[in-house]
């Protein structure tokens, strides 16, 4: 039933659609990325300073952009973004077939896209509660997790496939295609996705503290801002160390792909029983088990021996990525006011993807100084650091009950 009401908002399955297509050529290209640079430079460190650079505008651009977003028409803001992003993609074809292409290309267009992408996420987050009703918020997450990993599944195969046999421009085309579907479907959108100001308008820095102030007023939201941003610090350094350990085992580019599409079957199946666990297990249960599963997940990069066993640790870790984010966007999502939702969602993400840039980076340099054996191992220690602080935690073991969200519009602190 909650599945069927869910279909028939039809607002929401545009944005849901248009999302789904643009992931799928993200996720075709994201992959690229890497093995082109490798292939160019042949340095991991390279490829790990492009990674970087894509979320570095998240420490740059998030708290201005969460105040703006609040200010601007959000719509508007995704689609110029959009095609911002879509121009940016496809300079890389171009580049390719007059011979013109460089890193320091690539470098600046991940830098392009990764700063249009910090004003469309935190612009798609606030819009979401504007098209789905509150009670199937669990449910709207949910469903975009399984859509997204669904692009997982194919999107990589199809990107390192085109990026083989095609040429090396074919996935950045479908990249910049995808990106003009979202805004085709962004325009048929009828719900206006302005939020109505609670006051009248006061500085830039004024309206970017009453942000920082409502997330560090509520102790579970905080804490789970920095332990995500602990989670993404490792996140943003997988990618690169399983291209380094499938080349180091022999794996062809469209090998490489389909170990990012048996991950994408995991982020499937987790994202399926996302809301499930949301369901049956208290919000401290789901997090610590999720965080300690993952862990020793990772522990096993250091004894893998084939690229389909990779491909499948991959997908076990994938499995649980989901149902983190269900539990704790959902419930995050539902406690925020809508005319805050921008600056409290950027506030959020500039600590939880702060630390991307730095494992993007460090795990290209440790790669290509230290080895695969020493960097997974420094990475599986930090998550069990992470996951040691969790259980520890008296907010995430306690965490009450999501409440009305008018109730914390009104000032509760419980949280």
């Amino acid at each position: 039933m909650t599945t069927s009401r869910l279909w028939k908002q039809r607002d929401y399955m545009l944005l849901w659609g248009g999302q789904v297509v643009s992931t799928l050529g993200s996720t075709a290209s994201l992959v690229v990325y890497p093995l082109l640079i490798l292939a160019l430079t042949r340095s991991p460190s390279a490829a790990g300073v492009a990674v970087a650079l894509r979320s570095l505008p998240y420490l740059l651009f998030c708290l201005p952009a969460g105040a703006l977003i609040d200010r601007w028409d959000r719509k508007r803001v995704m689609i110029l973004c959009d095609l911002g992003r879509a121009i940016a993609v496809a300079s890389v074809p171009i580049a390719i077939w007059v011979g013109a292409l460089t890193v320091w290309q690539l470098y600046a267009v991940s830098l392009v896209e990764g700063s249009l992408f910090v004003f469309f996420n935190i612009a798609e987050v606030a819009a979401l509660s504007r098209v789905v009703p509150t009670e199937l918020l669990p449910a709207a997450t949910a469903q975009n997790e399984a859509a997204f990993g669904a692009a997982d599944i194919v999107g990589p195969s199809i990107g390192t496939a085109l990026f083989q046999t095609v040429g090396r421009a074919a996935p950045f085309l479908a990249d910049a295609a995808s990106y003009l579907a979202s805004v085709l479907s962004l325009l048929l959108i009828r719900t206006d996705f302005r939020s109505s100001p609670s006051k009248p308008a006061v500085s830039l820095r004024a309206e970017i503290g009453d942000g920082l102030s409502w997330l560090w007023r509520q102790p579970l939201i905080r804490t789970m801002a920095f332990l995500t941003g602990g989670l993404n610090m490792v996140s943003a350094a997988t990618p690169l160390i399983v291209i380094v350990l499938a080349k180091h085992l022999g794996a062809s580019d469209v090998d490489i792909g389909l170990i990012f599409s048996i991950g994408g079957i995991g982020g499937v199946i987790g994202s399926l029983v996302g809301g499930r666990v949301q369901e049956r297990f208290s919000f401290g249960q789901a997090i610590v088990s999720v965080m300690w599963a993952t862990a020793i997940l990772f522990s096993f990069y250091a004894l893998v021996t084939n690229w389909l066993l990779l491909g499948l640790i991959t997908a076990s870790i994938a499995i649980l990525t989901p149902i983190y984010n269900v539990v704790q966007f959902s419930y995050r999502i539902a406690l925020i006011p809508d005319a805050l939702q921008g600056r409290v969602n950027s506030t959020f993400r500039l600590i939880a993807f702060g630390l991307s840039p730095v494992g993007a980076a460090l795990s290209g340099v440790m790669l290509e100084r230290l080895g695969t054996a020493a960097t997974v191992a420094t990475f599986a220690c930090w998550y069990f650091l992470l996951a040691a602080l969790t259980s520890l935690n008296n907010h995430v073991r306690a965490a009450p009950a999501v409440r009305e969200r008018e109730n914390s519009a009104a000032g509760s602190s419980t949280f």
